[in-house]
């Protein structure tokens, strides 16, 4: 006969561990200790059957599902659990893609003895680039297009809440993220940030079917009623902020302004609600500090005797709702980050592999490409600190229903990103074309770059919403955006314009709905959302330009269905 299902013990050892960590509020310890006090006898009941050795399966059954429930309880008033989940179809379709022609790509495998840059120095391959600029040698990039007929994804999150005692609480959220038939969750590396699985994108683009860690954070409350004060640390809720929440058709999602900072990083925040002192509705200001990159751990120069230049980055700023009445609001959010690298640490995989290496032993590195031909996996490394990075945007909000009657939302985003680049990269390709923070030829200037993020929201028949967006950004705007939900990219960091319609018809309320949508991006300059390179103007862009493909205009459509329950 089959005996006590092991299920009920681990619940028992959960509920246990979570009283245990969790410390329970003064008003709800009498409750508790009854329901441990049950959990015990009916635990006791169970252990006394089992001995018996005739005991009832129908009992033991009965007594489980008891247990059970009595745990389940015990648990959920610790600890809440949302759940969403989103399934999607896009089509997407690349108008005039810019690629370097075979002339060119082969060159990086002709030896140099035969007149091409494998097993150059990096004098003799840049000499070499120079005579081609000089004569007029340089050929035109080849143009094509590409579609991706339909392309589906899942999307998963598990969102924790508890309450540990009135002035601490916890929240977490687990996330997956794949696309139907995608195996391994490590893209081919196409010159883009989105084609590299790093530690702040993880959650954002599609990695596989792997649950990942996106945010999990301790909130200590303070202060008084008139000064309230809140410290949070740990993995921060840094992505879908401000205003995404309306294409998304839900609540804000983290605290950034999305118009600069869309990046998963740890760290912490102090902040200070300011509404009662100043006599300001819903004024406040949150202190805000993260790491964006750890250059001692894992990496293969952390415990090498020839120790590597790079230091960590560090990330500063504040977050300010310089007002807010319910219906209208203004904030505001400046960062800073020092010591920016040429890239973060992940996997990709690389077109081709490059070697730097004193071959000839002269004491002058030559430099070797071979093609992945066989699709290897790469750990992509930085390699060089090439700059400071400063941002602020300002966002206002307005709902228009008391002024006109009709729900309708605007929002207009103003953001100004500034680079002090500091240094060439030493990544071996980037080093050949002189790259470092929005520059390129090893000519190194600071450059100011701006953005603009705009959109409005119209009411529709049976609680449907119609909303247009509208994003710019000039030759050298430079956010931190790449974990933005996009298969494209980053809409936000582009260097151009990106138009975008949607609707979204509620099916069962918020939490089941259908949506429908279309974006149009349509860049006029190189590198969008990339660190590396100074902007080419798309329409100028020649072979060497293209190295990576460069992409002039995306039509993407868009039909999901998204679900989600706000507690379990």
């Amino acid at each position: 006969m089959k005996r006590f299902n092991t299920k009920s013990r681990l619940l028992i050892a959960l509920m246990f561990l979570l009283v245990t960590v969790f410390p329970i509020q003064a008003g709800a310890s009498e409750e508790l200790d009854v329901l441990k006090e049950q959990i015990k006898v009916l635990q006791e009941k169970i252990e006394k059957l089992e001995k018996q050795g005739d005991w009832a399966q129908d009992d033991i059954e009965d007594l489980s599902d008891r247990v059970d429930k009595t745990e389940m309880h015990t648990a959920t008033d610790k600890v809440s659990f949302g759940v969403e989940f989103r399934s999607r179809a896009e089509s997407i379709h690349y108008d005039d893609i810019r690629m370097a022609p075979p002339q060119i790509m082969g060159a990086f495998f002709t030896p140099v003895s035969m007149g091409g840059f494998n097993g150059a120095t990096l004098s003799q391959v840049q000499q070499a680039i120079g005579q081609m600029y000089m004569y007029n040698m340089v050929p035109p990039a080849d143009s094509y297009n590409a579609d991706n007929d339909i392309i589906y994804t899942n999307k998963f999150r598990l969102n924790m809440k508890a309450v540990v005692n009135p002035k601490l609480r916890f929240e977490g959220r687990l996330a997956m993220y794949k696309v139907f038939g995608d195996s391994t969750g490590i893209k081919f590396n196409q010159g883009s940030l989105g084609d590299v699985t790093f530690d702040g994108n993880t959650t954002s683009l599609p990695h596989g079917d792997t649950i990942h860690l996106e945010r999990a954070y301790f909130v200590l409350q303070n202060g008084s009623e008139s000064l309230p004060v809140s410290f949070s640390f740990g993995r921060r809720p840094s992505t879908d902020g401000p205003p995404l929440e309306y294409r998304d058709y839900g609540l804000v999602g983290g605290s950034p302004l999305a118009s600069i900072i869309n990046w998963q990083f740890d760290g912490a925040s102090l902040s200070f609600g300011l509404e009662e002192v100043t006599g300001i509705p819903g004024f406040s200001f949150k202190l805000c500090y993260g790491v964006g990159f750890e250059s001692d751990w894992g990496n293969s120069t952390s415990l090498n005797y020839m120790q590597s230049d790079l230091e960590d980055v560090h990330l500063l700023g504040f977050i300010s709702d310089l007002y807010d009445d319910g219906n209208t609001s203004l904030m505001i959010n400046y960062a800073h980050a020092s010591g920016i690298t040429d890239g973060f640490t992940g996997l990709t995989v690389m077109p081709f592999i490059i070697e730097k290496s004193d071959m000839t032993g002269d004491g002058i590195p030559e430099y070797y490409f071979s093609q992945n031909s066989g699709g290897f996996v790469s750990r992509f490394e930085p390699q060089t600190n090439i700059g400071d990075w400063d941002a602020v945007t300002l966002l206002f909000r307005s709902n228009l229903k008391e002024l006109t009657g009709s729900d309708i939302d605007l929002f207009l985003s103003g953001s100004w990103t500034h680079t002090n680049p500091s240094a060439v990269s030493k990544s071996p390709f980037y080093e050949l074309m002189g790259m470092g923070f929005l520059s390129s030829n090893g000519v190194l200037e600071s450059h100011d770059g701006y953005g603009i993020y705009a959109g409005s929201i119209f009411p529709m028949p049976r609680d449907g919403r119609l909303g247009f967006e509208f994003n710019y950004g000039s030759k050298y705007w430079f956010p931190f955006t790449g974990a933005e939900d996009s298969l494209i990219g980053s809409k936000v960091a582009t260097r151009g314009k990106v138009y975008e319609a949607y609707y979204t018809q509620p099916v069962f309320s918020r939490n089941f709905f259908f949506k429908l949508g279309a974006q149009l991006y349509d860049y006029e300059y190189t590198g969008s959302g990339n660190p590396l390179g100074a902007p080419v103007k798309i329409s100028e862009a020649n072979a060497l330009d293209a190295i990576n493909p460069i992409v002039d205009k995306v039509w993407n459509v868009q039909i999901g269905r998204a679900s989600c329950r706000e507690r379990v």
